[in-house]
């Protein structure tokens, strides 16, 4: 059983970068464009493994790189524009994170600066490379299971609340491509197992706190709420709307479980993280992006807090407990 402590970052608006070592480094140093949907608070753990990559391939902020950090605050319109910031910079290499978004916008605004993105989605379906092992042109990245596990997170929901008939699914209306697949997962998880799913949407604080509402009203019995940067950003608000109503939830990444949410199914976005920094150094080191094949991270990893758990006067099932990679008191 592990505690984490939370670890606070200062961050910026779209064009302020994160702060970097202090010491001296040569003029001729590499930079990196480091291109993001988010805010910098809500990826301190990302971005720290994507330092350990780099580390890794030779490359440590401050000293030999430097970087050039880009975030849209969720803002996803702004992400062409902060991507043209870059390329008119003329950085070495943009990294890309976390979702489509933000690399679609990278792949927009150039053809010849290497690529490396971290994805939830199949890059090959959404168009951004030809292929995983030979994704071409300048664009490589690292790709976690997202999207693909909303049908189990529907099952591992119904395993701690079998009462539940109804499951409700929050989704990101302005993330249009990634929640009309999702929806379709989700109903056909909610079907094979005999319950009701309601689809409720939501991209601004309001409509969050009127999905409670509506949970309420449809007598839902639990709700998943979809894998979104914007809901990522929103983890403590949605956790503690969650505990109020009585809600039992599961997210799709870890920091929603720490942040008090009862549960999280989802890839190891760290493990992803590492993997980007990795292919930045070796891009840096000459090797060519559209040559690197795109890296499939496999780990998954399932988080219950139990201290919600007994706030909601919930047991959870000791099958449960035994597959559980962590829990949280």
């Amino acid at each position: 059983m592990r505690r984490r402590d939370f670890i606070k970052v200062i961050g910026g608006a779209g064009f302020c970068a994160w702060p970097v070592a202090s010491r001296a480094q040569p003029s001729t140093a590499p930079v990196i464009g480091f291109l993001n949907s988010a805010s910098p608070d809500l990826l301190a753990d990302r971005v720290r493994a994507f330092r350990r990559g780099l580390g890794e391939a030779g490359y440590v902020e401050g000293r030999n790189v430097t970087i050039e950090y880009r975030w849209a605050e969720n803002k996803f319109d702004r992400l062409p524009d902060l991507a043209s910031d870059l390329v008119r910079r003329n950085v070495n290499i943009i990294a890309t994170g976390y979702n489509l978004a933000a690399a679609q916008a990278a792949k927009a605004a150039t053809t010849t600066i290497p690529i490396v993105f971290a994805s939830g989605v199949d890059p090959v379906k959404t168009g951004l490379v030809a292929s995983l092992n030979q994704p071409g042109g300048n664009i490589t990245g690292a790709t976690i299971l997202a999207n693909e596990l909303v049908p189990k997170q529907v099952e591992v929901l119904h395993e701690l609340v079998p009462a539940a008939t109804t499951i409700a699914a929050l989704l990101n209306p302005t993330n249009k491509d990634s929640s009309e697949n999702i929806t379709k997962d989700a109903q056909a998880a909610a079907e094979k197992i005999g319950v009701q799913l309601i689809v409720l949407h939501a991209s601004t604080d309001a409509e969050i706190a009127a999905t409670f509402a509506s949970v309420r009203q449809q007598k839902a019995g639990a709700l998943l709420i979809a894998p979104d940067s914007f809901f990522s950003s929103r983890n403590e608000v949605l956790a503690t709307l969650a505990l109020r109503d009585a809600v039992p939830t599961i997210g799709s990444f870890r920091s929603y479980a720490a942040a008090g949410g009862l549960m999280s199914y989802g890839g190891s976005v760290t493990d992803q993280g590492r993997q980007v920094g990795i292919y930045a150094g070796r891009i840096l080191n000459g090797e060519r992006a559209g040559d690197l094949p795109i890296s499939q991270i496999t780990k998954i990893e399932l988080a219950i807090n139990l201290h919600t758990a007994k706030a909601l006067g919930l047991t959870v099932p000791l099958p449960l407990l035994g597959r559980a990679d962590e829990m949280i008191e």
